[in-house]
């Protein structure tokens, strides 16, 4: 793929981005964390791979453009400052949409200056079969370049390709996105002595020998490259191991601890149950044995009222008569 193509169609994706987070409601929280999310992850990608191809092979290849690239490296820096920023920042902050707009407003002026001076610049410098090499090792890189925001990084070769392979990759591990191409580390060093080879004849050639002390220092950097992605890799492997070596220890004992949970929670029930009832049987003998109290001393009570009541009926009927005998 041709490197300009590239590059535009991500700020093209970038900007698509920008424009849905300014339609997003004012409390549309979830919206506006998915988008910056995605934002952040497609801004450290295209800034990793302008970084260790783009800027390294144009800046050794095409007179003119060093204080362009500089300047874009600088942007680059300040960019991936308030991604950082971003990226651990809740949605509900008060600062969070401030810190979003700074970024929207950045990014959309380093596009225009990319867009309108560097680009016509290098394009027509270098042409279409330059740039279709240049733009093959950058969609690859893609698959291995960081997927957030490194500021403190170095973002000039060699350094930028050995810390970001490492970076790239325990960011994708973070992300539990898999698999890395280790083959997708190109030398920077030969890409420019292949663009010094059949870039235009009628480019000035006086940046030749800044492109030899380029080409060179990256040179002696690539095999620590590769080594680098190498032992990212390697470690990348044996995070995810020892990731779900834990997970499952810790899914188990879960387990066993949810089931010891659940016996004592039974048993608990069951001596509740049986002491409910026992207390509950207690509770009716010692109801029947009441009543039976209560009536028994009812009865006795009635019946002793009962005889005092016909012995006073008797005596009444008896004074009675002999009232009635003696008239």
């Amino acid at each position: 793929m041709d490197a300009i193509t590239l590059l535009k169609d991500d700020h093209k994706t970038v900007e698509k981005l920008f424009k849905r987070f300014e339609k997003a409601g004012e409390r549309a929280f979830v919206e506006k964390r998915r988008l910056v999310d995605q934002i952040i992850k497609e801004l450290s990608v295209h800034a990793a791979i302008e970084e260790q191809y783009f800027y390294p092979v144009i800046r050794a290849t095409v007179s003119g453009t060093e204080a362009m690239t500089l300047e874009s490296l600088e942007e680059h820096h300040i960019v991936k400052w308030v991604l950082d920023e971003l990226d651990g920042l809740d949605p509900e902050d008060e600062r969070f949409d401030a810190k979003v707009t700074v970024l929207i407003e950045n990014v959309r002026h380093h596009v225009k200056e990319e867009e309108h001076d560097l680009f016509p610049e290098v394009r027509d410098a270098l042409g279409r079969s330059v740039l279709g090499d240049l733009g093959d090792a950058m969609v690859a890189a893609k698959d291995v370049a960081p997927t957030h925001p490194h500021p403190t990084a170095p973002d000039t070769p060699p350094g930028n390709k050995i810390v970001g392979a490492a970076a790239g990759v325990a960011d994708r591990v973070g992300d539990t996105v898999s698999g890395v191409a280790q083959g997708s580390v190109t030398a920077v060093g030969d890409l420019i002595a292949l663009v010094l080879q059949r870039k235009k004849p009628r480019v000035s050639a006086q940046g030749s020998p800044q492109a030899r002390r380029t080409a060179a220092k990256v040179r002696a950097g690539a095999s620590d490259a590769a080594e680098a992605v190498t032992d990212a890799v390697r470690d990348a492997e044996r995070t995810v191991q020892q990731t779900a070596a834990a997970a499952e220890r810790g899914a188990q004992q879960t387990a066993h601890e949810a089931k010891r949970t659940t016996a004592r929670t039974v048993s608990a029930a069951r001596s509740g149950a049986k002491g409910t009832a026992t207390s509950a049987r207690r509770g009716a003998r010692d109801a029947r044995s009441t009543a039976k109290r209560g009536a028994t001393t009812t009865g006795r009570t009635a019946r002793s009222g009962a005889t005092k009541t016909a012995r006073a009926a008797k005596s009444a009927a008896a004074r009675t008569v002999e009232a009635a005998q003696s008239s």
